[in-house]
């Protein structure tokens, strides 16, 4: 896939997710530490997002650090922004100011989170 068509993409991607994950497998079988930590940090918060496996997407995961200017993944994004990567969202979730950016994204459950792919 052309740069272009991917860098459109993941704006798609990114816009039409209230909060989205860029990580290294899926929320229920992730593939890296980091990838495994922040997904275990949302479904504590009963977060409900989409995803995308970067493994699955070999042009996302080369095109996406370019663009957004943030060399690693996972790459967590809540209304549009780039919140950061596992140690920022860890950082977050400590200080207790990750869940109040999820609630203003009204993307807290009380049942259990939907998790989807992004497509």
């Amino acid at each position: 896939m052309q740069t272009n068509d991917t860098i459109e993409r993941i704006k798609r991607q990114i816009s039409g997710n209230t909060v989205l994950l860029y990580m290294k497998g899926t929320p229920h079988f992730p593939q890296c530490g980091f990838s495994a930590k922040v997904a275990h940090i949302l479904g504590t918060l009963s977060a409900e997002y989409a995803y995308v496996n970067i493994l699955e997407n070999p042009d996302i995961r080369t095109t996406l650090p370019g663009y957004a200017n943030w060399p690693t993944f996972p790459q967590l994004y809540i209304q549009g922004e780039l919140i950061g990567g596992c140690d920022i969202v860890t950082e977050l979730h400590g200080k207790g100011e990750l869940k109040p950016l999820l609630e203003k994204a009204q993307a807290l459950k009380t049942s259990e989170p939907n998790l989807m792919e992004a497509e």
